[in-house]
């Protein structure tokens, strides 16, 4: 892996209490819980139940306790399709995506799930631009990267894999199933290239986002786990809401988060209008998050967001606010195993 520059905590915790102090939140509070006979436990953080289970050693691991109780935010900035006639502020050419990234990393992000656009704003797969991208962005922060494999409907399967064999990100994006896509065309990943894209990031040292566009994309991955191609547990990404899969309800990620295996660490978004519905019951289910112009360009109905950093900025509050506590990249690397 190319060398990280190690983030100074104490520096990036001040600049995340300046952010917080700019934009204040409620305050945040521990609820009293009862235990037995109505009768409150003062003994541990009575808000969220896997704290008393890890306090107790009734988890499995550091790391399982870990995994639950600090969530990472993922920033997915810039995406395939969105323009900046969809928003201005939405981040096209490496050195706006670089320093948006940054941007989002003081804010409270851990990682960052990264697209390409070539010089007229399309959906890339330019390995050029990937490894400017990422290092502009390895001088300047420690964030996780998470590099896409399907940033061009017309990328060969080839292309699709170059960047993430040559730059070796700690993540890339593992799409786990054909779809119809936006209703005009298709998303395409043959089982084939699926087998051959499971095998390059265990050849590489990469870890797959496994994207769940329905339940039969869970099962496709549970079954490339079980032949080896790809390792479990999972991390996997449920995408709610594109055109083509499942709908962005709270009752589907419901079911989605039930078909998991009890050591899976698994993430949630849900796409446009949907995006806050699905950012609040994920935070409650106890999946980590991700937000971003990749997904949807407006902050709130009618306005647009003015950066990717103010949607980071609202999820940390929120997850705040939910009495948990945000992930830093160390922290994700060690939530998925990346060290």
């Amino acid at each position: 892996m190319p060398p990280v520059i190690a983030r100074d905590d104490r520096r990036h915790h001040a600049q995340r209490e300046e952010i917080q102090r700019r934009t204040p939140g409620p305050p945040r509070r521990a609820m009293p819980s009862v235990i037995a006979a109505g009768q409150p436990d003062r003994g541990n953080p009575p808000y969220i139940g896997w704290h008393r289970l890890c306090s107790s050693g009734g988890a499995k691991t550091n790391l399982g306790c870990l995994a639950m109780s600090r969530v990472m935010i993922t920033v997915a900035p810039t995406g395939a399709f969105p323009t900046k006639e969809h928003n201005p502020a939405v981040p096209m050419t490496p050195r706006e995506i670089a320093d948006d990234v940054v941007a989002c990393w003081t804010a409270g992000a851990a990682i960052a799930h990264l697209h390409m656009r070539d010089e007229n704003g399309r959906g890339t797969m330019d390995k050029a631009r990937f490894a400017e991208t990422v290092a502009r962005i390895r001088d300047r922060c420690d964030i996780v990267l998470n590099l896409t494999t399907s940033g061009d409907l017309d990328a060969t399967d080839e292309t699709r894999m170059a960047h993430i064999i040559e730059l070796k990100p700690e993540l890339a994006s593992y799409d786990a199933g054909t779809m119809n896509w936006g209703h005009s065309t298709l998303f395409v990943n043959h089982p084939r290239f699926l087998e051959t894209l499971g095998r390059t990031m265990v050849e590489n040292g990469i870890r797959p986002e496994i994207e769940v566009f329905d339940a039969g994309m869970y099962y496709n991955a549970a079954y490339y786990m079980k032949q080896g191609v790809i390792k479990a547990p999972g991390y996997f990404q449920f995408v709610l809401g594109a055109p083509g899969g499942t709908a962005a309800t709270v009752e589907n990620l419901v079911y989605l988060k039930s078909l998991l295996p009890p050591d899976a660490v698994w993430s949630a978004f849900g796409i446009g209008a949907s995006h806050l519905p699905i950012l609040f019951a994920t935070i409650a289910l106890g999946g980590h998050v991700r937000v971003g112009m990749e997904d949807n360009v407006f902050y709130a109905k009618g306005r647009l967001a003015t950066s990717n950093a103010e949607f980071v900025e609202r999820a940390v509050r929120l997850v705040h606010e939910a009495n948990q506590d945000v992930a830093t990249p160390s922290d994700a690397r060690t939530i998925l195993n990346l060290h």
